[in-house]
C-alpha cells in the first residue's frame, strides 16, 4: 500500500509523553452491494473509502482516534492530541522506533476469481436468476429479497514494536430471504453463503440453490404443526451451524468480557466447563471461511486456538491489550469493523470439534424429542450463560427417526449446563456464516458444530 506520510514520525509523536505501545492502522476498501426486491434490482451501491486509526496504550488503557485525511500534518496533529492524554514521570521525549520492512500477508491466496474482475451487470444477472428461482418455486411465495455484497479490503498495520504488515482481503456474501403465506399463516426462509473467497464461491454453492433452500424452508413451515412445549431431548444437526456455540460459550471466552467479570467463564481457566466430549476451537486459518484472515487487525498472525480441551477451559481469546493485562500473548483475535473502530477481542471461525459417533446413530439412539436442522437468531446473557434461541427449521423425532416438521420452537437453557450435559457428538461438521455484533461494530465470522445430542432442554412452543 502506498503511504503518503511518515509513519515513524507519527508513532514517535504519539508516544512522546509515554505509553507502552502504539499502532497505526491504514485501510482502503472497495465495497459493492446489489439488492433485488419486489422483483427488480432496487439498489446497486459501490464506493471507495480510506482512512487511518491511531491507538495509544498507556497504563493498560486505550486512547483511539481516526481520520480520513491521510497527510503527515493531519496525522501528526492527531498524534500530538493523543499524546497529551499521557503524563509520563520522565517528561516528554522521543522514543526510538525502527520500522522493519513491510511484510505481506496472504489472504489473497484464498481468492481464485477476484470479484473486481467480474462485471457488475453479470453479478446483477446472478441476483436476478436467484430471485426468479425463488419466485417461481411455488405460488405461495409472496416476497423475495436477494442481496449480494463484496468488499475488497487492503490494510497496513505499523506498530511501535517495529512491525509493519500488509494484507489484502476479499469478503463475499450473498443471501436469499423468502416469505410465503397461505391461510393467514406467514413464514420466512433464509439462506446465506459467503466467505473470504472470490466468485468461485458460486461454482460450489450456486445462488439459485440457496434460493431453492430458502423457498423450500418457508413453504415447509407453512404446513408444519406448532412445536410442542416442555423439556425433551434435542438433536442439533451439523446443518444447524454453530449459532449456539457462538452465543452460549464463544462470547464468554472473549478476554475483555472475562477480565471484567461479565462472563460466566471468568476465572475458570483449568476448570471443567463442558462435557469431556466437547473440544472448542477458534481457528482463523481455515481456507476461505468467512471468519478467516492471515493477520488480525493488530498485525498478529492468524492462529488456531484450542479454548476448551475435552471439557477443560484452556484459555481465552486475546487481543494485544487484554493479553498485556493477563501477562500473555495475543491469540490473534484483535479485530475491528473499520479504521473508525478500535480493535477488541472477537471470535473468528469458532467450532466444536467432531467426535466419534455416527450422526445416524445419534438419531437412532433418541426415541423421542426435537431435531433441529437450522437455528435462527438468539440472545444470551454472558454473565450467567442463560440463552434463548429460535429454531428456523425443526422436526419431531419419533422412534429414532425424523418425523413431521414443527414451527415456532425455541431452545431455552444455560450455556454451561447444556455443554456439560451433551452426551453424543457426531463425526460430521457443518458451518454457518454471519456478522457478529459487539460494542457497536460488526465482524465477519463463521461457526461450526457436529451433530450433537442434548439429553434434556426446555423447548418453548405452543400447546395445541
Amino acid at each position: 500500500m502506498d503511504v503518503g506520510f511518515d509513519m515513524h514520525a507519527v508513532l514517535r509523536k504519539v508516544l512522546r509523553n509515554g505509553g507502552e505501545y502504539a499502532d497505526l492502522y491504514l485501510e482502503r476498501s472497495s465495497p459493492l452491494a446489489i439488492q433485488c426486491e419486489d422483483d427488480r434490482i432496487e439498489k446497486v451501491i459501490a464506493g471507495r473509502e480510506c482512512g487511518a486509526g491511531l491507538r495509544l496504550i498507556s497504563g493498560k488503557r486505550t486512547a483511539y482516534a481516526y481520520t480520513n485525511e491521510l497527510t503527515t500534518s493531519s496525522l501528526l496533529g492527531l498524534a500530538e492530541t493523543m499524546s497529551r492524554s499521557v503524563r509520563s514521570l520522565e517528561g516528554p521525549g522521543e522514543r526510538t522506533i525502527v520500522l522493519q520492512g513491510t511484510s505481506l500477508a496472504g489472504s489473497g491466496n484464498f481468492v481464485k476469481q477476484p470479484p473486481e474482475k467480474v462485471a457488475t451487470d453479470k453479478k446483477a444477472d446472478m441476483v436476478k436468476r436467484a430471485n426468479h428461482v425463488a419466485r417461481s418455486f411455488d405460488p405461495r411465495v409472496r416476497q423475495v429479497m436477494v442481496t449480494y455484497r463484496e468488499n475488497r479490503q487492503e490494510v497496513l498495520i505499523a506498530s511501535s514494536s517495529g512491525e509493519v504488515i500488509e494484507d489484502a482481503r476479499c469478503y463475499l456474501t450473498a443471501m436469499v430471504q423468502v416469505v410465503a403465506s397461505a391461510g393467514g399463516i406467514v413464514q420466512t426462509g433464509y439462506e446465506p453463503v459467503g466467505g473470504l473467497i472470490g466468485m468461485e464461491l458460486f461454482d460450489a454453492e450456486p445462488l439459485e440453490i440457496a434460493a431453492e433452500k430458502a423457498a423450500r424452508r418457508a413453504l415447509m413451515m407453512l404446513t408444519a404443526r406448532k412445536a410442542p412445549a416442555g423439556r425433551m431431548p434435542v438433536v442439533l444437526s451439523s446443518d444447524a451451524g454453530g449459532t449456539m456455540i457462538h452465543e452460549a460459550i464463544g462470547h464468554g471466552l472473549e478476554a475483555d468480557l472475562a477480565q471484567s467479570g461479565l462472563s460466566v467463564y471468568s476465572g475458570k481457566i483449568g476448570q471443567q466447563i463442558a462435557s469431556p466430549l466437547i473440544t472448542v476451537v477458534d481457528d482463523a486459518t481455515l481456507p476461505g471461511r468467512r471468519g478467516s484472515f492471515f493477520v488480525d487487525d493488530e498485525g498478529t498472525h492468524a492462529q488456531r486456538t484450542v479454548l476448551v480441551d475435552q471439557g477443560i477451559l484452556k484459555t481465552y481469546l486475546y487481543d494485544r491489550l487484554t493479553a498485556m493485562k493477563d501477562g500473555t500473548l495475543s491469540t490473534g483475535n484483535g479485530r475491528r469493523e473499520s479504521y473508525r473502530h478500535r480493535p477488541i477481542p472477537r471470535m473468528t471461525n469458532t467450532l466444536i470439534a467432531p467426535g466419534a459417533a455416527r450422526p445416524a446413530d445419534i438419531l437412532k439412539a433418541t426415541p423421542k424429542g426435537l431435531f433441529v436442522r437450522k437455528m435462527g437468531g438468539g440472545q444470551v446473557n454472558t454473565v450467567n450463560g442463560d440463552f434463548v434461541f429460535e429454531v428456523s427449521e425443526g422436526y419431531l423425532i419419533e422412534n429414532g427417526r425424523i418425523a413431521e416438521p414443527v414451527r415456532g420452537a425455541t431452545l431455552v437453557g444455560n450455556g454451561p449446563s447444556v455443554l456439560m450435559s451433551i452426551d453424543l457428538v457426531g463425526s460430521d461438521l457443518g458451518f454457518s456464516i454471519g456478522t457478529c455484533g459487539k460494542d457497536g461494530q460488526g465482524s465477519p465470522v463463521s461457526d461450526a458444530q457436529p451433530t450433537l445430542r442434548i439429553p434434556e432442554i426446555t423447548v418453548g412452543g405452543e400447546v395445541e
